[in-house]
């Protein structure tokens, strides 16, 4: 048999020639990592690859492929459209709809007071009430906000950090109102307050309190609510802020295992609380280094839980994940071209295996999704999942010359930097010394400068421009405020004075003494203290953060 051709003579022999008659396309050849990948791959590249120590089989260790054995030939990911605007009664209206319309989870956004722990009456919130998301100041409002739905059939996931205490009390209260069982609630809180200081800089509290407060979560969750995933560790703002997707790889998993750590140090049994451990990342254009994002996420998480940290449950070490649609890469010019973005970008997630997905309407970044764009983006990942014949067969991007050496390759720098951010005393103390800030400033600074240079293309805004299609605008309604000022009113005149004053005494004396505040809460959320009450409790106690200057 004759000796198979090196890649080497063939880059030489046949590539090189190839480029005198036809040079290559003056674009980065690099991915938005800036990995430059070779024009092939072949075996060669995989000369050392070991099967069973990289791959192994989906629902095994270590989970490359996928964490559950059958993967989307049983169960489909979990089509979760994220909602919320305006009132508890329109995103109600709004939920209901999209269930209708075939989703099988529910994703709630909050507006901007209550993500800053404020409530609707309150001078901060004016004209930002219900613009981002939902609003949300006491149990009143989660009351409409679930009205008619079955918690027990449906899971939902709430985006919420530094008030995520308060608003899961809140949620569970209304459920244990219902009537439901909290033993049957399934569900997430985002609750990744070290994202806030990295990131998405909606904090409240300096960082020791604040991941105290998640790690109090960690320890009342599985106790009292084990189906639920008190938190959603979340890499997918660390991406929108500008960090590349290797960076954002490695910044998510070092905030996982700076909550491990934290959890550890307060005594608890890495295999009571990891398994309700769940991530959250972005999708973005580069279509093969976000699947290989995915695998090699998955891969790490194991390693480090199995190896380093001890773990014994095989379901501490996966790494089970919701995604969704880079919404940074959406574009005001010729919005109705975003289709073709969150479909590619929708693939990519499923072939990375994700376990739960959120597609980006056309016209994010106008305004908010009116029902019809939200329906086309529920409607793209039905597409995918019904009729491209991608779910037939688990992984199957598994052995790709490529895949397999970006899986590699993404880990490998990943873990570099995992290990950059360890060795300056983990994740709190580098956000303290401001590198987050300054890595993700020169990432996202050498991004624009390659888009002006012409050295990446974005359709319709740097080529191919035309004036496009105008598309219908959503906007919240003024009236917000005053329907929301009148049933905060309400819910004061109406509750017991007595019973408000001991439920936030006791939150006051649970911060102060160190204590787990989650029973604290649930009995504020129960006696209708307000967000902005029990958040202003804690400002007493821990204080408000001000991010330094970096000079």
């Amino acid at each position: 048999m004759a000796q198979s051709k090196s890649k080497s003579a063939w880059m030489r022999e046949t590539y090189r020639k190839s480029l005198e008659k036809m040079p290559e396309r003056p674009i980065a050849h690099r991915t938005l990592s800036n990995i430059a990948p070779d024009p092939l791959y072949t075996p060669e590249d995989l000369r050392d690859f070991d099967y069973e120590e990289k791959l192994g089989y989906p629902g095994e260790y270590p989970y490359t492929r996928g964490v559950y054995g059958s993967m989307y030939r049983s169960k489909l990911w979990t089509m979760r459209m994220f909602a919320g605007f305006g009132t508890a009664e329109q995103t109600n209206e709004r939920f209901k709809k999209l269930l209708a319309a075939g989703q099988n989870g529910l994703s709630t956004a909050f507006d901007l007071p209550t993500l800053m722990g404020y409530d609707s009456d309150h001078p901060l919130s004016k004209g930002e009430v219900g613009k981002c998301g939902v609003a949300v100041s006491s149990l009143a409002d989660m009351e409409i906000l679930f009205d008619g739905i079955n918690l027990e059939e449906v899971t939902t996931s709430m985006t919420i950090n530094s008030p995520a205490n308060a608003i899961w009390a809140m949620y569970l209260a209304m459920a244990k109102k219902r009537g439901f069982d909290w033993k049957k609630l399934g569900g997430t809180i985002q609750n990744d307050i070290l994202k806030e200081f990295i990131a998405q800089k909606e904090f409240i509290f300096p960082p020791e309190p604040s991941v105290k407060l998640v790690i109090d979560t960690f320890e009342w969750g599985p106790k009292n609510v084990p189906r639920w995933n008190f938190i959603s560790v979340s890499g997918y703002h660390i991406r929108e802020a500008g960090a590349t997707a290797v960076q954002e790889l490695a910044w998510t998993l070092a905030d996982g295992f700076e909550y491990v750590e934290w959890a550890l140090k307060r005594g608890l049994d890495i295999d009571e609380f990891a398994p309700r451990i769940s991530f959250f990342f972005d999708v973005h254009n580069d279509f093969f280094e976000e699947i290989a994002k995915f695998r090699a996420a998955r891969r790490i998480w194991a390693k480090e839980m199995r190896h380093r940290y001890g773990a014994k449950n095989p379901q501490s070490w996966m790494l089970r994940t919701h995604a969704q649609t880079a919404g940074v890469s959406l574009t005001a010019q010729q919005p109705l071209i975003n289709v073709a973005r969150v479909a590619i970008q929708a693939l990519a997630a499923v072939l990375g295996g994700t376990n739960s997905l959120h597609t980006d309407a056309y016209d994010e970044a106008l305004a908010l999704p009116t029902e019809e764009s939200a329906k086309i983006a529920l409607r793209t990942q039905q597409i995918i999942a019904y009729e491209s014949g991608v779910t037939h067969t688990i992984d199957p991007l598994g052995g790709s010359y490529y895949v397999e050496w970006l899986t590699d390759e993404m880990e490998r720098q990943a873990m570099a930097i995992i290990e950059e951010i360890r060795r300056m005393g983990g994740v709190v103390r580098a956000i303290e010394e401001g590198y987050f800030l300054r890595e993700t400033a020169d990432a996202s600074y050498r991004y624009q400068q390659e888009v002006e240079r012409g050295e990446r293309i974005i359709v319709g805004v740097n080529a191919f421009q035309d004036e496009g299609l105008q598309v219908p605008i959503q906007l919240v309604d003024p009236e917000v405020e005053r329907v929301q000022a009148e049933r905060l009113a309400r819910v004061r005149r109406e509750r017991d004075p007595k019973r408000v004053e001991e439920a936030l005494s006791g939150l006051r004396q649970a911060a102060v003494e160190g204590q787990n505040t989650m029973p604290h809460f649930v009995e504020c959320a129960l006696a209708y203290c307000t967000l902005g009450e029990m958040m202003d409790v804690l400002r007493e106690v821990y204080g408000v953060y001000e991010e330094p200057v970096l000079v």
